[in-house]
């Protein structure tokens, strides 16, 4: 009969840990990656007036993290539209999306839609 199960050693060693997770690592590159995606963002809002830019641009300022920023996306593509057209505006979010890569995880990129031409 085992007084002590392997899972034992385990668990004191979790009691008496640091107690904090390992969490992702956020390195100087992202964070250089993000201030360039979020200063195109909020260059696209440049002479955009409306009653929901002021709070999207400051929704893009103050983005904690970059997939914050990719959720935005929809919103700046509203304001955009009502700017310049849609055809435009999507060109334009196109753009932008193209800086996400490499920053957001696989599964939040669009797919490719068959439609698309």
């Amino acid at each position: 009969m085992r007084w002590f199960k392997p899972n034992l050693r385990s668990s004191i060693y979790a009691i008496f840990g640091s107690g904090l997770p390992e969490g992702p690592s956020v390195t100087r590159i992202d964070v250089v990656d993000m201030e360039v995606v979020r200063a195109e963002m909020l260059a696209l809002l440049d002479g955009a007036e409306g009653e929901r830019v002021p709070s999207l641009r400051r929704r893009i300022a103050y983005a904690g993290e970059i997939q914050g920023l990719w959720f935005l996306r929809g919103e700046l593509m509203a304001v955009l539209a009502n700017l310049h057209g849609e055809t435009v505006a999507r060109e334009l979010i196109g753009e932008v999306s193209q800086l996400f890569d490499g920053l957001v995880p696989e599964g939040l990129r669009s797919r490719p839609s068959p439609l698309g031409g």
